[in-house]
Order: structure tokens, then C-alpha cells, then sequence
């Protein structure tokens, strides 16, 4: 006789509390997609180093109405609230100390993928589509490229493409983005 698995799903209020509790804590490296924890892998030097050069371009680039985020949670729905590398936000006085910013709040989202870019790419990036972000990179550090995806529509984005190294990516979300790929990826 086979024995079906029951799974439960946890929502946003359900992970909070288990960090509020202490089961999960600042160590565990994980985010919660549709209901499930997942492990984040970690992060190596050239990650951190990409992800740090990133942060440093897109401040000089904007303005007091936008905040970049880096490494923080998003809500996209009560059961997702993935921790995407950079997060793009609208300005809020209290810079979100209350509550994770949701996808109406996310101008762009940036993944910088070295060892997970099927994960990004095939997971994450339907979810921020699905939630309606405006905007999604994906920084593929192994090819040296930027996909960047636009205009969400019934759960998909409707506009892909590669941005190589060498050529500029402007962002129609954020219009004083745009920057030469090579600053990142060189």
C-alpha cells in the first residue's frame, strides 16, 4: 500500500514567525518559494565581487527616489519572498524597516548567477513575472552576458534579451539606469 507524502506550505507570516522564534536565523541561508525553504547556495568571492560592483554603479546612477537593495528579501506573494541579489525600489521614507518590499514597490530585481543560473532563470525570474516586476536581470557570469526581461504579462515576460559584455543595458523601469556591461562582467 502506497503512502501519499503530504507537504506543508508555509506561508510569508509562517516564515516570519520561524525567524521571530529562532528556528531559522541569520546563518541559515535560505528563501521561501511557493510555501517551500530552500537553501540558497553560497556565495563565492566573484559573486560577492560582481554583486558589489553592481551596487556601486547603480547608486552613483540614481537618484533619492529609488533605493538599492542588496541581498534583502521581497515579497511577491504570501508564499514566496525569495532574497534576490540586488532589488531596485521606489523611495520610502523608512527604507522598508516595517515590511519587505512587495513586487509593487520593485522597479528592477537583479539575480547574479555564476552556479545557480537554471535556478534563476527557471524559478525565479516565472516568480517575479508572476508578480508583476516590472523589470529582471540575470547576471550570467559564466557567458558573460545580461538577460534582461521586460514587460510581465499573464505570468511571463513578454520581452527578453541579451545584453553582451561590452554593450550598454538601459533600463526603460528606471530610466537614469544604464550602464556599459563591461564595469560588471570585465
Amino acid at each position: 500500500m502506497a503512502v501519499e507524502i503530504t507537504r506543508h506550505t508555509f506561508t510569508i507570516h509562517d516564515y516570519a514567525r520561524m525567524r521571530e522564534s529562532g528556528i531559522l536565523t541569520a546563518t541559515d541561508r535560505v528563501e521561501l518559494i511557493d510555501g517551500e525553504i530552500r537553501n540558497m547556495s553560497p556565495i563565492g568571492p566573484h559573486h560577492a565581487a560582481v554583486v558589489t560592483k553592481i551596487v556601486k554603479f547603480l547608486t552613483r546612477l540614481v537618484d533619492d527616489e529609488i533605493i538599492i537593495s542588496p541581498q534583502n528579501p521581497v515579497q511577491l506573494n504570501d508564499y514566496t519572498e525569495p532574497q534576490p541579489d540586488i532589488a531596485v525600489l521606489r523611495y520610502r521614507d523608512d527604507y522598508y524597516a516595517h515590511t519587505h518590499p512587495t513586487a509593487a514597490d520593485i522597479l528592477i530585481v537583479i539575480e547574479v548567477a555564476d552556479t545557480t543560473i537554471i535556478y534563476d532563470r527557471e524559478e525565479k525570474v516565472p516568480r517575479y513575472a508572476a508578480a508583476g516586476v516590472p523589470e529582471a536581470w540575470v547576471v550570467d557570469l559564466a557567458q558573460q552576458l545580461i538577460e534582461q526581461y521586460l514587460l510581465p504579462a499573464q505570468g511571463h515576460y513578454t520581452r527578453i534579451q541579451k545584453v553582451l559584455l561590452g554593450d550598454t543595458i538601459a533600463s526603460p523601469t528606471a530610466p537614469s539606469i544604464s550602464l556599459n556591461t563591461s564595469l560588471i562582467l570585465g
